[in-house]
C-alpha cells in the first residue's frame, strides 16, 4: 500500500515507516525535518507543520492510508501549542483524508486521555473520558481522539491506538530524561506501594499499527474504536525505572518522597513557573506526582481479539536490546 506516516522521522514513527518498508509498502513522511535515515530506506520526505494544510494536502496526494502519528508531547508549555498541534493538526489529516479520498487512519493516541488520576487497574476501552485534565497533553490528545472515532463513516474507517509509555534503543524521551534526571541526582522515588505499570517495546507499538491498518476498512470490526497496546507485562514502576537505568550502567534509584509532598510541590512549581515564564519544565507538576505514584495497566483483550495483537518484543528482549544500545553508543552510565 501507499502510506503517508506524520511524524515518520520521530520514535515510533520512525519504527512505523521501517517496517512498512521492510515489507515492501511504498511510503512518504510528513514532519518539519530532514532524516538521512528515512532517505536510506527509499522514503519519500515532506517538510511541513500540520497546522498548514495545503503542505500535508501535497504529501497525501496518491495514499492509500495515513498513520497520524505525529503529536506535541509533554508536560509543560502553552495550551495553544498543544492544541494547535494536536487538535488543529488532526483537524487538518481528516480534512486531506476528505479531500483525497483516502479510506484509512490510524491514529495514535494515548492512554492519557482515560487518566482520571488514580489507579487504572486491568482497564479497558469502556474506560470513560474525566471531566477534567491537568495537563494539556492528554486534554488535546482526547479532543483529537474523540475527533477521530466521530469521523468513522462509510468513506473513511478510522482507529485510535493507545500505546502506553514506549520505550526502546533510539527513544528521544521516556528513556533520556529517566537517565538524565538520573544522572543530575534529581530522580525520587513517590510513595512505596508497588504500583503496577504497562509499558510497550517500540517494534511491539509499531508492529500493532500495521497490524491495524491491514485490518481497517468502511464497516470492519475495528472502525471507529480505540485500542489499548502494552507489552502486557505489567511491573512495578520504580523497578522498571531501575531496570533502564540499569541497562544504561547506573545505580537503582533510592531516595524517596511521599505522595503529598509530591503532589505540592508540582502545585508550588506549576505556580512558579506560570506566574514567573521560567525556562524549560517544572521538576515536577501535579500531573506527573500522580502518574508516578498509581498503577496504570490494561486490559489487551479487545487489541488481541479484533487486531490479532501479539507483542513479539518481550521486556526482558527490550531491556537487552536497549543495553546493547547504550554500549555502542557510548553512553553508558559507567563508560
Amino acid at each position: 500500500m501507499k502510506a503517508l506516516v506524520t511524524g515518520g522521522g520521530g520514535f515510533l514513527g520512525g519504527a512505523i515507516v521501517r517496517q512498512l518498508r521492510e515489507r515492501g509498502d511504498e511510503v512518504r513522511s510528513f514532519s518539519r525535518g530532514e532524516h538521512p535515515e528515512l532517505a536510506a530506506l527509499g522514503v519519500r520526505q515532506f517538510r511541513g507543520d500540520l497546522v498548514r494544510q495545503q503542505e500535508l494536502f501535497r504529501a497525501a496526494d496518491g495514499c492509500d492510508v495515513i498513520f497520524h502519528v505525529a503529536a506535541k508531547a509533554g508536560i509543560w508549555g502553552a495550551h495553544e501549542e498543544f492544541f494547535r498541534a494536536n487538535v488543529t493538526g488532526t483537524e487538518n489529516v481528516l480534512g486531506v483524508c476528505r479531500a483525497h479520498g483516502i479510506r484509512r487512519l490510524v491514529h495514535t493516541s494515548s492512554p492519557s486521555v482515560v487518566f482520571p488520576g488514580g489507579d487504572l487497574e486491568g482497564g479497558d476501552e469502556t474506560l470513560p473520558y474525566p471531566a477534567r485534565y491537568e495537563a494539556h497533553y492528554p486534554e488535546t490528545k482526547a479532543r483529537a481522539e474523540r475527533m477521530v472515532l466521530a469521523a468513522n463513516d462509510p468513506s473513511l474507517a478510522t482507529v485510535s491506538l493507545r500505546p502506553h509509555l514506549i520505550w526502546g534503543p533510539g527513544d528521544n524521551h521516556l528513556v533520556p530524561r529517566i537517565v538524565a534526571k538520573a544522572r543530575e541526582g534529581k530522580l525520587r522515588r513517590i510513595g512505596d506501594r508497588p504500583c503496577l505499570v504497562d509499558t510497550v517495546y517500540v517494534d511491539n507499538a509499531a508492529r500493532a499499527h500495521l497490524l491495524a491498518a491491514d485490518r481497517l476498512y468502511p464497516g470492519s470490526i475495528v472502525a471507529g474504536k480505540c485500542y489499548f497496546i502494552t507489552n502486557g507485562e505489567p511491573i512495578p514502576l520504580w523497578e522498571m525505572v531501575d531496570r533502564i537505568l540499569a541497562a544504561a550502567g547506573l545505580p537503582p534509584v533510592n531516595r524517596r518522597i511521599s505522595p503529598r509532598t509530591a503532589s505540592v510541590a508540582g502545585v508550588l512549581c506549576e505556580l512558579l513557573w506560570s506566574i514567573f515564564r521560567l525556562p524549560g519544565e517544572p521538576p515536577m507538576t501535579r500531573f506527573v506526582a500522580r502518574e508516578l505514584s498509581t498503577a496504570h495497566w490494561f486490559d489487551l483483550a479487545a487489541a488481541r481479539r479484533d487486531l490479532a495483537y501479539q507483542p513479539t518484543i518481550s521486556l526482558e528482549e527490550g531491556l537487552v536490546r536497549l543495553r546493547e544500545w547504550f554500549r555502542g553508543n557510548g553512553e553508558s552510565g559507567t563508560g
